[in-house]
């Protein structure tokens, strides 16, 4: 058993391709038992990360500890220990999901049960049915229980509910809390800002290569950013107010006017706030090239 007090412990992780900076000196950590979400646009450098983190690639520098090791340096025990759930699998399909679960089990030294992880994932019907045969959605559940049958302690989920339609996600997201509650430490990257708010206890937003925000998903963003904001229209046009106190700025307005046209009360969510963090990176980056041409001349 590891002692060390995270289950994932990044500082300074820097990636380069030759003169192109993909990952720029990130540094965050994951506690043991959290479920945490890494979000950002494409070319962010989320999936360099991730797979650095996995030891399926190397650094260029920085210090990276997963479950207590190196994974640059892991050994096949440290493998058995995290489950892994990538985008696409690539598998063929020619077997039985039970055929299939039970081939993967006996690669690891305390897998759990096959019909106890068929069933979590709500495939008992399907157990003797070839994957190939599968719809997408039930696919996926098989790489979640491929990804979940060694019993790992660490859960790597890359974009999980990728072509899901609305109630196989809301299913897929039932199992990941039921694995959260058995205290299973969960890395979640995803387009989809409400599943990072449903899911993750915290969240980390990169954007060209840099981490530009890390907290609570209900803290990300400036205080300013997080203050909700009413609109109403009267004969002069739409109005806005963003304030503390939305229900007394309500309560003035009705004793004023009456019931205004198309009231509405908007609070923040985790998708503005994610989109004027990127917003806000975007534009310090093209300042900094600015900059740099400048300084060039």
């Amino acid at each position: 058993m590891t002692t060390t007090s995270s289950a994932i412990s990044v500082s300074g992780l820097r990636k380069h391709y030759g003169s192109f900076t993909a990952v720029d000196g990130i540094t965050f950590d994951i506690e043991y038992g959290e479920t945490f979400a890494l979000l950002g646009p494409n070319g962010a450098g989320k999936s360099t990360t991730v797979e650095i983190l996995e030891g399926y690639r190397q650094r260029s520098g920085g210090e990276v500890s997963v479950l207590g090791t190196d994974p640059h340096r892991a050994s096949l025990e440290w493998k058995s220990r995290i489950g892994i759930v990538l985008q696409q699998t690539g598998e063929s399909g020619n077997v039985t999901v039970r055929e299939q679960l039970s081939h993967f089990a006996k690669l690891y030294p305390r897998p759990r049960d096959v019909d106890e992880v068929i069933a979590a994932v709500g495939l008992e019907e399907k157990a003797r049915t070839r994957i190939k045969a599968l719809s997408g959605g039930q696919r996926r559940r098989v790489d979640v229980a491929l990804g979940v049958i060694g019993r790992p302690e660490l859960l790597f989920l890359d974009e999980p509910t990728t072509g899901f339609d609305p109630e196989a996600r809301h299913q897929f997201w039932a199992l990941i809390r039921s694995l959260a509650r058995e205290g299973t430490t969960i890395l979640l990257t995803t387009h989809y800002l409400d599943e990072a708010a449903q899911l993750s206890d915290r969240a980390a937003v990169i954007a060209g290569g840099r981490m530009v925000d890390i907290g609570r998903v209900d803290q990300l963003g400036s205080a300013e950013a997080r203050v909700p904001i009413v609109r109403w229209r009267d004969a002069a046009g739409v109005h806005e107010e963003r304030t503390h106190e939305p229900a007394a700025v309500v309560s003035r307005l009705v004793a004023a006017h009456g019931e205004p046209d198309e009231l509405e009360v908007i609070r923040p969510s985790l998708e503005d706030i994610y989109l004027e963090l990127v917003s806000e990176a975007e534009r310090e980056d093209t300042a900094r090239g600015a900059a740099t041409d400048g300084s060039a001349r």
